[in-house]
């Protein structure tokens, strides 16, 4: 943590050299500045606005590290000033301009932290005096009935997940509800944990007077790409079949247009290897089964990642997004320690 960020949690004002070091500090990743609107003009404002948002959320920040994450909250001060608090000062900003309820996509896969960063998104916003509701995929998925017909329809829908296995009507219902400023909307929730892991609807929740809604999932905002790729396409698509079921997955995801369509923004969470999200899955398993829960073997976990890289595959679905400015609005690098690396609009 840089002495100046300290200095900001324990003075009213900061000194001419403190000062100065969070001016430069704030200025030298170029990208970075561009993408949260900081130039040398507005730069002494920003850091002011930053510092008073830093000191009211830092009390649910802290019991936020410290119940949830587990880790104590100077480890995370760097990563909310540099990356946090600005871009909840942006939604916030968004929001406003919009004049209804924002509706804001957060693309990530396995491990990149999508949930974490809704939290403390909420958090912050919650400051600023805005209301949000983190909305998951997952909370779309078709009733575990449903999906029973759907695999036997189309027996390689073997897990939830891929697309098809989520009701597309019923997002775009919860979404134009709030979209229209509807005072009370019922929101669908998923237990992941009923039918021993198989996953179902569980009772609904009533929201009332929501803002912003942070709208995660691993393929949120992804569009259907030429099927042409697919006959060159990366391990773990082999044979003929794991190509066919590409293709069919990639058909599907037309479905999904629409509910992409009532996105007003989209962050890209982006691992620079997309391996990583096999490791980091591992890891969690590792944690879950040291803590004494059921957790599953790698073998187990290869197969259930490479299940999903063959569904929609990260170099030919998620890679061509990082510079696609008309689909993407925002890009945090995650490198392999779970550290963020760049954060850009675009890179012109």
């Amino acid at each position: 943590m840089n002495l100046w960020l300290g200095e900001i949690l324990v003075t009213d004002t900061l000194g001419e050299t403190w000062q100065q070091q969070a001016r430069v500090a704030a200025l030298a990743d170029k990208l970075r500045a561009k993408a949260f609107g900081i130039a040398p003009e507005n730069v002494d404002e920003v850091i002011e606005k930053r510092s008073q948002l830093l000191k009211s959320v830092l009390p649910a920040f802290s019991q936020f590290c410290q119940t949830t994450l587990q880790i104590e909250p100077k480890e995370m001060l760097q990563v909310l000033w540099d990356l946090w608090l600005p871009l909840g000062i942006k939604l916030a900003s968004q929001r406003q301009q919009l004049e209804r309820p924002l509706i804001q996509g957060i693309l990530g896969g396995q491990g990149t932290g999508k949930t974490t960063m809704s939290k403390v998104l909420s958090l912050i916003l919650n400051q600023l005096g805005y209301r949000t509701l983190s909305l998951s995929l997952d909370d779309l998925y078709k009733t575990y009935s449903d999906r029973l017909v759907l695999t036997q329809q189309d027996p390689r829908l073997i897990w939830r997940g891929p697309p098809g296995t989520h009701d597309v009507d019923l997002g775009l219902d919860v979404l134009d509800k709030i979209r229209q400023s509807q005072n009370s909307v019922m929101v669908p929730r998923f237990d992941k944990s009923a039918y021993k892991g198989a996953g179902d609807r569980t009772n609904p929740e009533m929201i009332t007077g929501v803002d912003i809604v942070l709208f995660e999932g691993w393929f949120v905002g992804v569009r259907p790409i030429n099927e042409d790729i697919f006959d060159t396409a990366p391990p773990p698509i082999f044979t003929d079949e794991d190509r066919a079921f590409a293709r069919d997955m990639n058909r599907r995801l037309h479905d999904y247009l629409p509910l992409w369509e009532r996105l007003d923004s989209l962050i890209l969470l982006y691992p620079t290897n997309y391996r990583c999200s096999l490791e980091w899955r591992k890891q969690a398993e590792q944690q879950m089964i040291a803590a004494g829960k059921s957790g599953m073997s790698n073998s187990e976990i290869e197969q259930f990642v490479n299940y999903f890289w063959r569904s929609l595959h990260p170099e030919l679905f998620i890679k061509p997004l990082v510079k696609d400015a008309t689909v993407v609005d925002l890009v945090i690098e995650i490198h392999a320690d779970r550290s963020f690396g760049e954060v850009y609009c675009d890179r012109t």
